[in-house]
């Protein structure tokens, strides 16, 4: 929506988020119930890890603090990033306020950024587990861990900051259109009616930063680990070790690799990518993993496997209880 004031200049006060490019409008309520059924497996899957988080004390360890930052992480980009996108599909309602977007588009970078740093405190932590594993407990404690954490969520807020602020500097005069399913930067920046390669320099250098910084890291961590693991002399210990460190590197591989081919052909002009295809290589790596993580995790980690199936010993011993009382009336 566009207002007219006095001196005859347009300035944008709507923008319309336009989702997936050529979806026809017979499957909305199809994409829109597909979008939900996503949103609720994902605030299902990381709440879960958050409850076991706090009512087994057993599980205030290194490793789970990062699981529970990682779920509440998760929790929030999509509470942020896919409300809008359901109701622009079940509702016809894609309008969106400028400075919503605006946060929306903060908050988006914001907990991106957020996950890169968690992911790469995961790395150093199954680095310093394997590569040192008789000073491990000294080196990552709890109180190491929450500092790292608590750091990664300040610090993540620096980079979307910078940029959001170099964009609300641009005019907007028109088209409002969004060709995203949420606001974006450079979606954003792209419907500024002035020159805003300075912005996109910018915010193409501060994503690969967030990005680049991290994975170097992470990629020097698991090839230490993979010389320590291909040392060890029992293939049990082997295979052990590989196991643990299988699942994150695959997480990793989705989250970043994608990345880093979105962003670049927004800002390389030998890399062309059509957008229905950047927008659903965008949705593929920002679902999947909040999407998968905490049933991958709750299947492999012998910790929460060990609370399910407690769990389950006293629900049965409670069914049986019960069963005998009614019996006995």
């Amino acid at each position: 929506m566009l207002q007219e004031n006095e001196t005859t200049a347009s300035v944008v006060t709507e923008f319309f988020i336009m989702g997936f490019p050529g979806l026809l409008p017979k499957y909305y309520s199809l994409m829109a119930a597909l979008l939900l059924c996503i949103y609720i497996a994902v605030i299902t899957g990381n709440s879960l890890i958050v409850i076991l988080f706090v009512t087994e004390r057993s599980l205030y360890k290194p490793m789970y603090i990062i699981m529970l930052s990682l779920s509440l992480s998760d929790i929030g980009f999509c509470t942020v990033a896919l409300p809008k996108v359901i109701s622009r599909y079940w509702f016809n309602d894609g309008y969106i306020p400028f400075y919503v977007c605006l946060f929306q588009r903060q908050l988006i970078h914001y907990f991106g950024t957020l996950n890169s740093l968690i992911m790469m405190i995961m790395a150093l932590d199954r680095f310093l587990a394997i590569c040192y594993p008789l000073r491990y407990p000294v080196l990552m404690t709890n109180r190491t861990m929450r500092l790292l954490i608590g750091l990664s969520w300040v610090t993540a807020m620096i980079s979307p900051t910078i940029s959001s602020m170099q964009t609300v500097q641009l005019p907007f005069c028109g088209p409002n259109m969004i060709a995203h399913c949420f606001c974006d930067g450079t979606s954003m920046n792209q419907l500024a009616c002035a020159d805003f390669t300075l912005a996109n320099l910018i915010a193409y250098g501060a994503a690969m930063f967030v990005l680049l910084v991290p994975f170097s890291f992470i990629i020097f961590s698991y090839i230490s680990i993979l010389v320590s693991v291909l040392q060890i002399a029992h293939a049990q210990g082997r295979i052990k070790a590989f196991s643990t460190c299988a699942t994150q590197l695959t997480i990793i591989t989705v989250y970043y690799v994608p990345r880093f081919v979105v962003y670049s052909s927004s800002n390389i002009p030998n890399i062309q990518i059509k957008s229905s295809i950047k927008i659903a290589l965008v949705m593929f790596y920002s679902l999947l993993p909040p999407l998968v993580n905490p049933f991958i995790y709750c299947i492999r980690i012998k910790e929460i496997r060990q609370f399910f199936h407690k769990w389950h010993v006293q629900r049965k011993r409670i069914s049986l209880k019960v069963d005998r009382l009614t019996i006995s009336k």
